[in-house]
């Protein structure tokens, strides 16, 4: 058995927040650097998309097929071994000479990356439930201080070193130094005997269909996920084409969206409060009202651009503030099913983020930035129509 502590050190809050953003990071690497990637792996343009669009797979599967075993395999080791997959793959990366080779490992890499679903209902475990939330909180912090931070990062890391393969060295020896340090540090949790693999998967059917927090809260951040995505697939291409950005410009400007992060850990203490519901609802509209206030000033002008920043910073506010109010929620259902609630959440809203990207490339293509802030908008308003047909949750169902 497992004891869990009435308190948690704020050194391993700090650490599983550290570790979340750095392994989570590996998945944006390579978005920035499709250009030099696909140029220099022999790759068409109309392939180049594969750059990411493989570690999406890789990630989306891992959330449907790794993350629960967090509810049968001791977490500790099940954490090292799917970060060990990690290192492997961003090793083959930055060795790759070929398209296929790269192709290949930016898949493990994606499978590995899910490790952080992993520590985050950890970290929901070793909390008391009191503090959960905040718990919750403040280990997202980190993970969307990863994900906002990965892309300004690996171009900068390139520009430096002369080099896209540099970033991949970088980060497969940064997965060497975490795995040592989390061996040591993070406690052993092995979950009470239960299913068997296939039944765990056969369950997660049944917690779809018979959850409903989940479908909602999974919903909820599709729609706010959809317009993370859409708007970091489409503001690069808006600030060269109508700011004149060049790329260390473009850079720089996604280091506005860094300051959302903060979100995350105000979202857990709110909810620990009681204060879910009214708490998600403004977070939808932060991220609706964040588009519209881009027309504002004419395209191109400094006022649109600050206008943009502000932009940025409220859309990432209300993204992470959403995504832990729902882990709040999901992570009081029962502590058995945590692992397999959290990949089935992620999972579902991951395809929001990847349908957000579609659909921001295509309505920027027909009709530039005004066409695809429209498209943005159109998500969080859905969700927040959604919001508004909640009613109190009823009795759990079993697992």
């Amino acid at each position: 058995m497992t004891a869990t502590p009435a308190a948690i050190p704020a050194w391993l809050t700090l650490l599983l927040a550290t570790a979340c953003g750095v392994i989570v990071a590996n998945i944006y690497y390579a978005q920035p650097l499709i250009g030099p990637i696909s140029a220099a792996l022999g790759l068409s343009p109309g392939a180049a998309g594969l750059i990411v669009t493989m570690t999406q797979i890789g990630y989306g599967a891992g959330l449907l097929l790794v993350v629960p075993l967090g509810d049968l395999v001791e977490n500790r080791r099940l954490v090292l071994a799917v970060m060990g997959l990690a290192f492997l793959g961003l090793l083959g990366a930055a060795l790759a000479q070929g398209a296929a080779v790269f192709l290949a490992a930016a898949l493990v890499i994606g499978l590995g990356s899910v490790a952080v679903q992993i520590l985050v209902p950890l970290a929901a475990h070793l909390a008391p439930e009191t503090m959960r939330g905040r718990m919750v909180g403040n280990v997202m912090s980190g993970l969307m201080l990863g994900i906002m931070l990965a892309r300004p990062v690996s171009s900068f890391a390139t520009a430096a070193l002369g080099s896209w393969h540099a970033i991949f060295w970088i980060s497969a020896a940064a997965m060497v130094l975490l795995g040592l340090v989390l061996r040591v540090a993070l406690p052993v949790r092995q979950p009470p005997p239960g299913l068997r693999y296939g039944q765990l998967l056969g369950s997660m059917g049944r917690l779809a269909v018979g959850v409903p927090q989940l479908r909602r809260r999974a919903l909820y951040q599709s729609g706010q996920f959809g317009a993370f995505s859409l708007f970091w697939t489409t503001v690069p291409l808006h600030l060269a084409q109508d700011f004149y950005l060049t790329q260390t410009g473009i850079a720089l400007f996604a280091l506005a969206g860094v300051a959302g992060a903060v979100a995350a850990p105000i979202a857990g203490r709110v909810a620990d409060r009681g204060l879910v519901r009214p708490a998600s609802g403004l977070a939808m509209l932060a991220v609706a009202v964040s588009f519209p206030m881009t027309w504002i000033a004419p395209q191109g002008s400094t006022l649109a651009l600050g206008l943009l920043v502000a932009s940025a910073i409220l859309l990432d506010f209300g993204v992470s503030a959403n995504v832990v109010l729902g882990q709040r929620v999901l992570f009081t259902l029962g502590a058995e099913m945590r692992s397999r609630l959290n990949g089935l959440y992620m999972a579902t809203f991951f395809l929001g983020g990847a349908l957000g990207s579609a659909l921001g490339g295509w309505a920027f293509a027909a009709g530039g930035w005004f066409w695809s802030s429209l498209a943005g908008l159109a998500l969080p308003v859905t969700a927040l129509a959604y919001w508004a047909t909640e009613r109190p949750a009823r009795a759990r169902p079993a697992t």
